[in-house]
């Protein structure tokens, strides 16, 4: 994997739009592989395709490229709300790329959100554009990735480090399951993963994930079982591999 830009695929373009997104993408097409089976290259598609940038030919699955200058930071912007709902919400929404570069034009970090970690949660509307705008009542969004499990945050390159490709597979794979879950169930998996995360040692007990009860009763004001749901989730993952239970309320991070 070579970080460098390829900066003749910038001859004859003036815009630095067009640039950035010239250079990202054919990166992406020299450089990448299918985080879920290992398959290289990918294939891009043909441009302005609404759904998707890449797809691997091996397994069908379809990746989204976002890219920026400079740090990835929490929010990240999109294009139209409703385009992105529903999208997210479909069997087709692809997994997501992020991809930043710095002034020497290489890259910095490149990683993937797979699909699954996509919720209308964490995708933010933004006020409607004036009536003295070209789009007047255009709704655009934006992604909040800093609510993401770190699970669902895979890195390809790291601090400009590249990350062996088989460890990149075994973390894509690993939740896959949660493809097989609809909005509420995969609702709750993803905050329980969440609110262990949020517990800054390696080993937690059951107790301390039954501090989050008062945060998850503002989230499901309709379940009155908040407790039950907790240790119904936490024997799910335990059962997936995501923790460890090691007796009397005792968990471990894997």
């Amino acid at each position: 994997m070579n970080l460098n830009f390829n900066m003749k695929f910038a001859e004859g373009y003036s815009s630095n739009s067009q640039i950035a997104r010239v250079l990202t993408e054919n990166w992406v097409k020299e450089n990448s592989y299918c985080p879920c089976c290992g398959a290289n290259p990918i294939v891009e598609y043909e441009n302005n395709r609404p759904v998707a940038d890449f797809y691997c030919s091996k397994c069908a699955e379809e990746f989204e490229l976002k890219s920026k200058n400079g740090k990835l930071g929490g929010i990240i912007n999109d294009g139209a709300y409703s385009t992105m709902i529903q999208r997210i919400t479909s069997n087709s929404n692809p997994n997501f790329f992020f991809l930043t570069y710095n002034k020497q034009n290489t890259v910095d970090n490149f990683l993937i959100i797979p699909k699954q970690f996509f919720t209308p949660e964490i995708i933010i509307k933004r006020p409607p554009l004036s009536d003295t705008a070209k789009r007047a009542g255009w709704i655009g969004c934006n992604i909040d990735i800093s609510t993401i499990s770190n699970l669902g945050k895979i890195f390809l390159v790291n601090n400009s480090n590249i990350v062996k490709p088989e460890l990149v597979q075994e973390a894509f794979n690993k939740t896959r399951f949660l493809r097989e879950k609809n909005i509420e169930s995969k609702g709750w998996i993803l905050d329980i993963l969440n609110c262990i995360e949020k517990i800054p040692t390696k080993d937690f007990t059951l107790k301390e994930v039954y501090n989050f009860e008062k945060e998850l009763m503002i989230k499901y004001p309709n379940n009155n079982h908040i407790k039950d749901k907790i240790r119904q989730q936490l024997q799910f993952l335990r059962d997936k591999g995501l923790i460890e239970f090691n007796g009397r309320g005792i968990y471990k991070k894997t």
